[in-house]
């Protein structure tokens, strides 16, 4: 499920802040992949495309350093996501 989230925020970088698809683990601060000003472009699309709220009080630089931890800070964050209590949609 995890992966899944991933995809769709890879998919939110290429195609909404057309920069290349980070790989999970890539450290996009320190490749210049994410500035200031495209961390607050990818928190709003964030919110707009997965309707997660990220209140900036529960923000830190360490939640979005790579694509994985932007994931799972997204994740906690989705009252429908199955780790969080809802049960796992059915195949």
């Amino acid at each position: 499920m995890l992966r899944d989230l991933e995809a769709r925020i890879a998919r939110l970088f290429a195609e909404r802040l057309q920069l290349e698809p980070p790989t999970p683990e890539l450290d996009l601060f320190e490749t210049g992949t994410l500035d200031s000003l495209r961390l607050v472009e990818l928190l709003a699309r964030l919110e707009g495309e997965l309707g997660v709220r990220l209140p900036m009080d529960e923000l830190e630089f360490e939640d979005f350093r790579t694509l994985a931890r932007i994931a799972r800070f997204v994740a906690a964050r989705l009252p429908d996501y199955p780790a969080n209590g809802a049960s796992a949609p059915r195949a």
